[in-house]
C-alpha cells in the first residue's frame, strides 16, 4: 500500500442521510447517462447492444461512480493543456488507447470527458465512452486481424477539446468522421456521447444546488472513504496473509499463427495491501490481441470481484485503489509497448477475468470460483449492394457464462451484465442478410452440480456479395471446469457456400469474401461447470432434457440421470447409473482443462491452421 494515506480518508462533515441521497443519485445518474446515449446514438453496437461505459468523478479525477475505472489524470497529461486550462462547457475527446494508458483498449472506443463546474469551481468530471462502428483503418469495423501496428487500426484522436466552452468544433468532428467508413454514424454517436456527459453535469449541479457545493464535494470524499473502509474489511476477512497463489491460462492465438498465449498471475497479501503480479505472462505478440491493461481499470476489476462475491451493496470506485499494488510487465501482452496492435483485445480481456477469479479461488479458503468463460467475439459484414449502396454491420456475440457457486451459468450471455444482443429483426431490416437460426448449443456447457452456460449457434445467410471479418477464441483451448465440474465446448466457424461446400474457418479471420446465398455458421464457446455433476438435482437434469438444453444421452453419461420417454426421472435406474459412474471414474479435478495436447503440439496445431487458412485458394 502507498505510504501516503489518501486525503479523503478521515472524518466527514456530512450526515448519513445526505450522503446516501447523493450516492444514490450518482448511482442512478450513471444509468441515466446510458439511457441518454442509447436513445440518441444511431449505431446498433451502442443503441442496441449497449457497448458503452459511463463514469462520474470528483474534482481530482477519481472515479466516484462508474464501471471501467478512471484515467482522467493521464488524459490531461497527454493533452496540450493543463488542469487550469479547463473551462465550463469544455469536452475532451480521444480514442487513442496509448494516450489514456489503456482506459480505452482499442481505437473504435471513443471517450468524451466533461469537466463539471459549479459557480466557477471544478467539482467533478463526467465521462462516457462507446464503441463506434468504424474509425477507418484497413478493414471495415477497424478491428483487423492481420494488423501488426496500431497505425493499421484506424484514425487516432489524441486528447483534444471537441467542445470549447460549449461550442462544438465542427471542423474537428467533420475531419474525424470523414476518415471513417460511416461518417454519419460517427458524428451522431460522438454527439450522443457528449449528451450523456451533459446529463451527469446536470444532476451534479442539481445536487450542488440542493446541498451546497461544499457538502457535495465532502460527500464525494466520504463515498470514496466508505468504499475504502469496506474493502479493507473484505481484504482482512477473506484474503489470507503469508501465502502466494498463482494461476495461468491461455488465449489460443493472435490471429497470425502465434500461440498459445500465456497469462500468469500471482496474488498475495501483506497487511492491508493485496499484490497482483503478472510477471511470467507472455511477451506482446505481433497480432492484434494485445491488451493494454490500464492499472486503475485492473484494480477496479479486482475490487468488483471481491465486492460482488462478498458485499454487493458496496460501491466500487477509486476509493480502494491504494489497497492494491499491481505489476504489469512492460512489453507483455497485458502491457504492450507502442505501437503494438490492440484491436482484438477481447480474448485477453476475457481470459484475464478467468485467471483473476481462479487465483482468488485458490487464495480464499472455502470459496469455489466460477468456471471459465466462453467467448465474446465480434463479426463485421461489409460490402456494396447491387444498387451501389455500401453497408457495414458490426455485431458482438456471446458465449456461455460459467457456472457459479449456487447457480448455473447463463446461456449465450455477455460477461458485461448490461450488454444485450442485437435483435434479428433489426439486423434483417437494416442489412442485406437473413438470420436463419439463433439458438442455444445443447450439451456444450460444462457439466457440474451447477452447469456451465451453453454457447450459441447463429446462422447468417448473406444476400449480397461482401466480406466478413471476425475475432473469437477458445477454438483450441477449452473453458475449464472447477471442483469436479467439466470443461465447456469450444467455438467453431463454418462457411457454407451456395454449392454446399463447407469451409471450416479459424476463430480469427479478416476480409473473407462471401457471395450472395452463402451461409455462415457461428458457434460460440460454452462456460465451464462447477461441482460434481453427480450431485446435480436429477429433476433439473430431466427438465433440461425436456427443454432441449441437454440430450438424454448426455444426461446419463455426464450426470448419471436416466430420463424416461415421458421426460420424468427413472429414480431406480438413475441411482444405479450414478453409483456405476462414481465407482468407475477417477478422482475429481480441481480444474478440468479438457483433452488438450501438450504445449508444443498445441502451438504446432495453431501455426498449421493459420498456414492452411492463409494458403487457401
Amino acid at each position: 500500500m502507498s505510504d501516503q494515506t489518501p486525503e479523503f480518508v478521515g472524518e466527514h462533515d456530512v450526515d448519513s442521510t445526505t450522503l446516501d441521497i447523493i450516492e444514490s443519485t450518482l448511482s442512478n445518474t450513471r444509468y441515466e447517462m446510458d439511457r441518454v446515449l442509447e436513445t440518441t446514438a444511431i449505431s446498433p453496437v451502442i443503441r442496441e447492444q449497449s457497448d458503452q461505459f459511463p463514469l462520474i468523478a470528483d474534482g481530482k479525477g477519481r472515479m466516484v461512480m462508474g464501471q471501467f475505472g478512471s484515467a482522467i489524470d493521464t488524459i490531461i497529461e497527454n493533452s496540450p493543456f493543463e488542469w487550469d486550462d479547463l473551462n465550463d462547457g469544455d469536452v475532451i475527446a480521444t480514442n487513442d488507447p496509448y494516450m489514456c494508458a489503456g482506459a480505452l483498449s482499442h481505437t473504435p472506443d471513443m471517450l468524451l470527458l466533461r469537466p463539471i463546474f459549479y459557480e466557477g469551481h471544478l467539482v467533478g468530471f463526467s465521462s462516457q465512452w462507446g464503441n463506434l462502428m468504424d474509425v477507418g483503418g484497413k478493414t471495415p469495423g477497424s478491428m483487423p486481424v492481420n494488423a501488426r501496428t496500431i497505425f493499421e487500426e484506424g484514425m487516432r484522436l489524441p486528447p483534444v477539446k471537441l467542445y470549447k466552452e460549449g461550442t462544438l468544433d465542427e471542423e474537428l468532428l467533420h475531419t474525424f468522421a470523414h476518415n471513417t467508413r460511416l461518417p454519419d454514424h460517427a458524428e451522431a454517436d460522438i454527439k450522443a456521447l457528449a449528451a450523456g456527459t451533459k446529463a451527469a453535469e446536470t444532476r451534479v449541479r442539481e445536487l450542488c444546488d440542493r446541498f451546497g457545493r461544499e457538502t457535495y464535494v465532502e460527500a464525494t470524499d466520504a463515498i470514496l472513504d466508505r468504499t475504502r473502509d469496506g474493502m479493507i474489511d473484505l481484504i482482512r476477512e477473506f484474503v489470507p496473509e503469508g501465502e502466494r497463489y498463482t494461476f495461468e491460462d491461455f488465449v489460443d492465438d493472435d490471429g497470425l499463427g502465434n500461440g498459445p498465449i500465456k497469462l500468469h498471475l500471482e496474488i498475495y497479501r501483506e497487511g492491508d495491501t493485496v499484490y497482483l503480479d503478472w510477471e511470467g505472462t507472455d511477451d506482446q505478440v505481433p497480432g492484434t490481441v494485445n491488451f493494454l491493461l490500464n492499472e486503475k481499470m485492473f484494480k477496479m476489476f479486482v475490487g468488483v470481484f471481491l465486492i460482488m462475491a462478498f458485499d454487493p451493496l458496496l460501491t466500487f470506485n477509486d476509493g480502494y485503489y491504494d489497497l492494491f499494488e499491481v505489476n504489469l510487465p512492460k512489453g507483455s501482452v497485458v502491457q504492450p509497448e507502442y505501437p503494438a496492435a490492440l484491436g482484438n483485445r477481447l480474448p485477453l480481456m476475457a481470459r484475464q477475468f478467468d485467471v483473476l477469479q481462479a487465483t482468488f479461488s485458490k487464495l480464499i479458503d472455502g470459496f469455489s470460483v466460477a468456471g471459465s468463460y466462453g467467448t465474446s467475439p465480434n463479426l463485421v459484414y461489409a460490402g456494396t449492394d447491387s444498387e451501389g449502396n455500401s453497408f457495414q454491420m458490426l455485431e458482438i456475440l456471446y458465449g456461455g457464462i460459467p457456472a457459479r457457486p449456487g447457480g448455473d451459468g447463463l446461456d449465450g450471455h455477455s460477461w458485461w451484465p448490461m450488454f444485450r444482443t442485437v435483435p434479428a429483426e433489426y439486423q434483417e431490416a437494416y442489412y442485406p442478410l437473413t438470420i436463419d437460426e439463433y439458438s442455444t448449443r445443447a450439451d456444450t456447457g460444462g457439466a457440474g452440480e451447477f452447469r456451465g452456460g451453453h454457447g450459441i449457434t447463429k446462422v447468417y445467410t448473406f444476400e449480397e456479395d461482401g466480406a466478413i471479418t471476425f475475432q473469437d477464441d477458445r477454438a483450441h483451448t477449452y473453458p475449464w471446469g472447477v471442483d469436479g465440474g467439466t470443461y465447456g465446448e469450444r467455438s467453431e466457424k463454418v462457411l457454407v457456400r451456395t454449392d454446399g461446400t463447407e469451409e471450416r474457418l479459424p476463430s480469427k479471420a479478416e476480409n473473407v469474401a462471401v457471395s450472395a446465398g452463402d451461409k455462415f455458421v457461428f458457434r460460440t464457446a460454452a462456460g465451464g461447470g462447477l461441482g460434481d455433476p453427480l450431485d446435480r438435482d436429477a429433476a433439473v437434469v430431466a427438465r433440461e432434457v425436456r427443454q432441449g438444453l441437454i440430450s438424454a444421452a448426455s444426461a446419463k453419461s455426464a450426470y448419471g440421470v436416466v430420463v424416461d420417454d415421458d421426460g420424468s426421472v427413472d429414480e431406480s435406474a438413475t441411482a444405479d447409473a450414478r453409483e456405476e459412474l462414481r465407482d468407475s471414474r477417477e478422482d475429481l479435478s480441481e480444474f478440468d482443462y479438457g483433452p488438450l495436447p501438450d504445449y508444443d503440439e498445441l502451438a504446432a496445431n495453431i501455426a498449421a491452421e493459420r498456414r492452411e487458412f492463409d494458403d487457401r485458394e
